[in-house]
């Protein structure tokens, strides 16, 4: 669900109730762990973290005027959802966060390309979450990304 929210803050505050504590520990444990570089803002309706103009001058190919997403943060209507670039970019990292899932989690993964949803706010592995935002830092991205683009 797309927000008119101006800052991520904001964005938090207009959540519905039992969304909020599950949407405030997810922002909370993905700025603790994001690597140096990384930029929390407003993105797409949701929160997001990318690469800032000032680390990629180039910016988004869809559209230069935005800068390089790397994760986002979402309520959507029937779940939460966590957009990461790196497992969608990244076979290693991607089979990776699977296994993790599978060895900390009862309930099974839905995820797809880029997008790990979880309808059960109880079945949240915080620390994973946390793990998979520092497993790539802005230079890797980067290049990930540059590399897609050829």
């Amino acid at each position: 669900m797309h927000s008119d929210a101006l800052t991520p803050a904001a964005y938090v505050d207009a959540l519905p109730t039992e969304r909020k504590a599950p949407m405030k520990k997810l922002r909370a444990v993905i700025r603790k762990n994001l690597p140096q570089g990384f930029k929390e803002q407003m993105s797409y309706g949701m929160l997001g973290y990318v690469v800032p103009h000032r680390l990629y001058p180039p910016g988004y190919h869809c559209d230069p005027s935005l800068p390089l997403p790397f994760m986002n943060l979402a309520s959507q209507k029937n779940y939460i959802a966590v957009y990461h670039m790196g497992v969608y970019a990244d076979p290693v990292l991607a089979q990776w966060f699977k296994t993790e899932y599978a060895n900390r989690v009862t309930s099974k993964l839905d995820m797809g390309k880029s997008c790990i949803r979880f309808k059960k706010m109880h079945d949240i592995p915080y620390d994973l979450i946390g793990e998979l935002s520092a497993k790539m830092t802005v230079e890797q991205c980067i290049d990930f990304y540059q590399a897609a683009r050829r």
